[in-house]
């Protein structure tokens, strides 16, 4: 009797087992995940995510971030410029001849500390090999010019060009300053700081 009932629960596991979809689950995990990129001994980029789930199939590899992810990217000289941060993100490569696209969703935000610049979006696509991001979705961009949104956008991997495809109902901050003229020691007009 006990040798029936053990090969009963075996064959109830092998049941279940076949049950399993081997795609739909992770071949690697990772968590508190920190990525260092560098060129010439100068930082060029970082990335920091609490979860990475890895998943592969026979035409494509492909990560997950479902807790979201940040991204800091630095110039040439080292210095942080740019930051990305997503609740969530997918990177994905197939597996042959085909780009390396990452898809950052939900609550976006991209700011450029040089140009004091951040640009709010749902999606955001980012190609590395051609270092371009863009969007189709609806954006918000705020900057020391002014309010801008609209519905697409592109720019460099750092956005330091961000054009926005089809912006709508804008605005611009417009300053005037007073000219004030020292006559001993004329250069020209000096902006008054308030």
């Amino acid at each position: 009797m006990v040798g029936l009932f053990s090969l009963f629960s075996c064959g109830e596991n092998l049941r279940r087992a076949e049950q399993i979809n081997l795609a739909e689950i992770p071949i690697q995990t990772v968590r508190d995940m920190f990525v260092v990129d560098t060129k010439n001994g100068l930082l060029t980029m970082r990335m920091e995510a609490k979860l990475m789930e890895r998943y592969e199939t026979d035409t494509l590899s492909y990560e997950l971030f479902p807790e979201g992810f940040c991204v800091y990217s630095y110039d040439e000289k080292g210095r942080l410029e740019t930051t990305i941060k997503a609740d969530r993100a997918k990177h994905s490569k197939a597996s042959k001849g085909s780009d390396e696209v990452w898809v950052a969703t939900g609550n976006v935000v991209v700011t450029n500390i040089f140009n004091q610049e951040v640009m709010e979006s749902d999606t955001l696509y980012w190609n590395r090999e051609k270092e371009i991001i863009w969007t189709d979705c609806y954006v918000k961009m705020y900057s020391p010019d002014g309010f801008m949104q609209g519905y697409g956008m592109e720019s460099d991997q750092r956005a330091r060009n961000t054009v926005i495809k089809k912006p709508f109902n804008s605005y611009a901050f417009v300053e005037e300053s007073e000219k004030q003229v020292d006559s001993v020691n004329f250069v020209g007009p000096v902006v008054s700081r308030k």
